[in-house]
Order: structure tokens, then C-alpha cells, then sequence
């Protein structure tokens, strides 16, 4: 398990995204409405059931704990100094933040957007072949090979716990969870 060491409790979003098909990279938009307990409104993945077509084919009533995806921008600049051209919404995240160490983040932790909004998270994003399909050699760019760091560095999953809107330059506030667990893969 790697540990949270100095992890930012307060950033900004920077992008918001939705698409009603399931496509892998999602528009930008000047703002989405998260729903409690179903997540964005208006987006394929929302729904109180999983809605991942892969994920939802073999069980459909399955808890969706993957309602709202999120990435820090920062990511985008790693990717680009590796060669590829990366914007907000093209790896299918909803929310891009700023300032957030979100894979660092543990399980439970909770992010509070613009006035009303909370998002629970759930786990980290999976890579799958879409990634290198959308952009060749993309998905070893997000993968760990260090022990102490995490697995995957292309975002985290969560679940809505309060809803409203969200929108470019609202503040993300982190409320950490009493105890440490990482983030499981999902």
C-alpha cells in the first residue's frame, strides 16, 4: 500500500464532460449536473446499475461504483512530454481537476464541487484496449511499475453522494476518510 504524504486538500476543476452513447472520449461541456446516487446526468455511465458495457453484459445488477470518472490534469502534462496529445475529456473522465493528487487519494475520501456537489471515490480507473486503440502505446503510459506508488495513473472512479452542478474554475475540497485503504482497481 503506498501512503498519503502531503496530498493537497483543496484544488479546482478544470474541465467537465458528458456523452449520452458510449463512446471512449467524451465532450467538453460548460457544465454537467451530478444526480445522487446515479451520477451524471445525461452520461452513458449513470445509472444506479453498472453501466461499463463490459462489466454490465456479465452483471447487470451489479452496484455502479463507477458513476462519475475523474482525472487530474496533470496527468495530460506527463502524457504530452511522452508524445501524446491528451485533452480534457479524450480518456472518458467527466471531471478534470487541478492541484489533486486523486490516485493517491484513499478509498472513502470525498471531493465536494461548487456549492452543493460530493463525489465519494470508489477505486481507480482500469486501463482496458480501448486506451491503446484511442492513442497506440497510450496504456503503458499508465501504468505503475513502482511499488509505492498506484497501479494505474488514469484516474479515479466515485459515486454521487450529493448532487448538483459542476462546472470549469469550482473549487474541489478533500474530505479524508477517518482510516487509510487504497483504492482498489476497478
Amino acid at each position: 500500500m503506498w501512503p498519503v504524504h502531503d496530498v493537497s486538500l483543496k484544488g479546482k476543476v478544470i474541465a467537465v464532460a458528458a456523452d449520452r452513447g458510449h463512446h471512449f472520449s467524451k465532450p467538453p461541456r460548460d457544465q454537467i449536473v451530478l444526480v445522487e446516487g446515479h451520477g451524471v446526468d445525461g452520461d452513458a455511465h449513470a445509472g444506479p446499475f453498472v453501466r461499463h458495457r463490459y462489466l454490465a453484459r456479465r452483471q447487470p445488477r451489479l452496484p455502479n461504483l463507477r458513476q462519475v470518472h475523474l482525472i487530474p490534469s496533470e496527468r495530460f502534462a506527463h502524457l504530452r512530454e511522452a508524445g501524446f496529445a491528451v485533452a480534457a475529456g479524450d480518456l472518458g473522465e467527466n471531471i478534470t481537476t487541478a492541484g489533486l493528487d486523486l490516485e493517491l487519494m484513499p478509498l472513502g475520501t470525498k471531493i465536494e464541487f461548487g456549492p452543493t456537489a460530493i463525489i465519494e471515490l470508489t477505486g481507480l480507473r482500469t486501463p482496458c484496449v480501448l486506451i491503446d486503440r484511442f492513442r497506440a502505446g497510450l496504456k503503458r503510459h499508465v501504468l505503475s511499475s513502482a511499488e509505492t506508488a498506484p497501479p494505474f495513473k488514469c484516474g479515479v472512479l466515485g459515486v454521487v453522494r450529493v448532487g448538483g452542478p459542476v462546472a470549469a474554475g469550482d473549487t474541489a475540497r478533500i474530505r479524508l476518510p477517518s482510516s487509510f485503504r487504497a483504492l482498489p482497481a476497478l
